[in-house]
């Protein structure tokens, strides 16, 4: 068995949403040491560039791609600049999002602010998956890897839409898998507590060591932790997976509450 092309990327072309910072950075950056040539796509262009600059003085290829996965226009231009610039895509790596996670109490939100997180979190990655799947269709070779979380399964106050929307990407992406195969896998990945600038505004000393209490692995995630069951999923090795979601947690789980 040849064991190493199992994990080699090289001639493929993948998108990475939300790749400037944590852990879309560190996918970005795992996938280009693997072969693939990678768009780093981010809404704030000058963090994509920095990216980009790092993947190349490592000796990869990388575009930056300023994107706003909340304008349909954004996302079109996205994949028509990835096709022109450098063919493909084979990979898709649905990673931008957000929400108000811990402050989302139905008493203080409005019905829009209920909806936003899936417009970020659930809209754009199946929009995105719609728009590269004739693509990867033609290549033979697809992989898509949205974005879960933990809190998609979890039960925490004040974390609704958040969670809603997470949910909704596991059953999301089961289904997708019916209408994109063969030729195309996708998958999810659901993070625990990964050490992020977001993360950092909400947790506090006292929030992580409960947390750690419940997690065998007795750390906090770091964005490489994610982007190693991205490659996973974005590799040949998976080849026969699809349909999937890959909680990636230290064994445990971790609460704000």
């Amino acid at each position: 068995m040849d064991t190493q092309s199992l994990f080699d990327l090289s001639g493929k072309v993948a998108i990475v949403t939300g790749g400037g910072n944590g852990i879309g950075k560190a996918c970005a950056r795992m996938l280009a040491d693997y072969g693939a040539a990678v768009v780093v796509a981010d809404l704030k262009a000058a963090d994509a560039k920095k990216v980009v600059d790092e993947i190349a003085s490592n000796g990869g290829k990388a575009l930056a791609a300023e994107c706003n996965v909340l304008k349909d226009e954004n996302l079109v231009h996205l994949v028509e600049q990835t096709v022109a610039e450098l063919g493909g895509p084979h990979i898709l790596v649905n990673n931008a999002g957000g929400g108000g996670a811990g402050k989302e109490s139905p008493f203080d939100i409005s019905v829009e602010q209920f909806e936003k997180p899936f417009q970020i979190n659930v809209f754009s990655a199946w929009r995105l998956a719609q728009l590269c799947a004739p693509h990867m269709k033609n290549a033979g070779y697809g992989s898509i890897i949205n974005m879960s979380s933990m809190s998609s399964i979890n039960k925490s106050p004040a974390i609704s839409a958040y969670a809603a929307s997470k949910a909704a990407i596991n059953h999301m992406t089961a289904n997708l898998a019916h209408d994109y195969g063969p030729e195309i896998r996708i998958n999810a990945v659901g993070p625990g507590a990964v050490r992020t600038g977001a993360l950092a505004t909400v947790v506090t000393p006292e929030i992580e060591e409960r947390m750690l209490a419940h997690t065998p692995i007795k750390r906090l995630g770091e964005p490489e932790d994610i982007a190693g069951a991205v490659l996973f999923f974005a590799a040949p090795v998976s080849g026969w997976v699809s349909g999937q979601v890959l909680f990636v947690n230290g064994g445990g789980v971790q609460t704000l509450d």
